[in-house]
């Protein structure tokens, strides 16, 4: 994109992790930011947090919106463009995991993670695709190695990974024709709080969320000739290679 500067972001489950760390860069970059939360008392807070963070009252709103909800998504883009007057990027963030057995993995815990990480994903695309369009915008989703990779105990997390990962690429050539541009990004280990971790000094070797807004930011500021659509990004020395 060229001058990135005013150009309106609306990122899901914007109050932490991943999520936070894009904003707070795009932030830095002079974009407006809409963040979202299932809380409208933690999107309110964070985006005030945010604002003084990074010098940027007036650029930043926090929004109360469910991503397993389209209507809910819906609303969210038009409270965007009636603070902003446009939306240019929109980032799937949100998400969760449930982790164990298929013996012993419940209904609710499958239905959980599905509904947000991978039925979130088609509502956040579903409810702006209109305005991306008339931007030209660019849509990011937050997949996982997890969405290449499975692993024992992952089978909810898995498909719903593999899911995002194989639901963008096909978005991706649904949308290029209109200028839309679309990418998935897939991170290895991130120090964030999910799944229970706490960050600390231990996750040093993780990747960090700020690593993960430079990469937006990279992806936002290439020649938009190129589309870098799948993006596998990983810890450059875990601890089982010391």
């Amino acid at each position: 994109m060229d001058n990135l500067k005013g150009k309106v972001a609306l990122i899901t489950g914007g109050t932490k992790g991943i999520g936070y760390g894009v904003a707070e860069a795009l932030l830095n970059q002079g974009l407006k930011v809409v963040i979202t939360s299932r809380s409208k008392d933690a999107a309110d807070e964070v985006a005030e947090e945010l604002a003084s963070k990074t010098n940027s009252t007036g650029s930043i709103i926090g929004v109360q919106a469910d991503v397993r909800q389209l209507d809910s998504q819906k609303e969210a883009v038009d409270q965007a463009l009636k603070t902003f007057g446009q939306l240019d990027i929109v980032i799937a963030n949100a998400g969760l995991g449930h982790f164990g057995s298929i013996e012993d993995l419940t209904s609710e815990q499958w239905s959980q993670v599905i509904d947000t990480n991978l039925t979130g994903v088609f509502n956040s695309i579903k409810a702006s695709v209109d305005a991306l369009k008339i931007s030209k915008g660019y849509y990011i989703t937050i997949s996982s190695l997890a969405g290449t990779n499975f692993f024992a105990g992952g089978s909810a997390y898995n498909a719903s990974k593999f899911g995002v990962t194989g639901f963008t690429q096909a978005v991706m050539l649904d949308l290029r024709k209109y200028g839309v541009k679309v990418s998935t990004i897939m991170p290895g280990s991130v120090s964030t709080h999910f799944n229970g971790n706490e960050p600390s000094d231990k996750d040093a070797w993780k990747i960090q969320i700020e690593d993960i807004g430079e990469l937006i930011l990279d992806l936002l500021k290439m020649n938009p000739r190129t589309l870098p659509s799948k993006i596998e990004v990983r810890p450059t020395t875990p601890p089982s290679s010391k």
